[in-house]
């Protein structure tokens, strides 16, 4: 059995921000990976994310870690930190797809194993109350537009977690403690549209 290599790129919604590790994600990913295919034995995820983190941030830290030349597939979640700062979309497209492009190399440069989820809308959560959730709506929809603009172009995949996200968001259930980030909940229907896009194109 061939083993299958993942690296996740992101920022807090990519480690599971209080939450426990397994459940992420990344981590719920492999895990419903390994239950759904058995020609492959899905190693744990390698991830390069911190809370806080904007896409140039992002990219700082990749060039200071030692990765594997290769990973069979690459999950990259990064956006919510620059609308938050106030940062242009204009910025946003630059330095996301020079990510976006480092993830690709990431892959062997096979872009069809690389797996861009959407930006999640924070001003939905109970943490926002005091914010202008419309404001908040209208950019994260215009992140996401260039976002999913880039990731198509440079033929690869990407995966809307954003109206889930909307949908449940202020639901307690689904959030984590400090009612900003998702619980694990959450994080398991972003698991499964990962894993069954991951599936279709290993």
């Amino acid at each position: 059995m061939a083993s299958c290599s993942y690296l996740a790129l992101g920022d807090s919604y990519t480690i599971g921000e209080q939450v426990l590790l397994a459940d992420s994600f990344p981590y719920q990913s492999v895990q419903l990976l390994r239950r759904k295919n058995r020609k492959f034995d899905f190693n744990a995820p390698e991830i390069i994310a911190k809370t806080g983190w904007t896409t140039d941030e992002l990219a700082a830290a990749i060039g200071q870690t030692t990765l594997l030349s290769k990973y069979d597939f690459v999950s990259l979640l990064i956006g919510v930190n620059n609308q938050y700062r106030g940062r242009t979309v204009e910025n946003y497209k630059e330095e996301y797809e020079s990510l976006l492009q480092k993830a690709i190399q990431f892959s062997g440069n096979e872009p069809r194993h690389v797996f861009v989820l959407s930006i999640p809308d924070w001003g939905i959560t109970p943490f926002a109350a005091e914010r202008d959730s419309s404001t908040i709506a209208k950019e994260i929809d215009a992140y996401n537009s260039a976002c999913k603009i880039i990731t198509e172009g440079l033929h690869c995949h990407f995966i809307d977690i954003t109206t889930s996200l909307r949908i449940d968001g202020r639901q307690t259930d689904f959030l984590a403690a400090d009612g900003l980030h998702p619980s694990g909940k959450e994080y398991a229907k972003w698991a499964v549209q990962l894993s069954e896009a991951v599936s279709l194109n290993l």
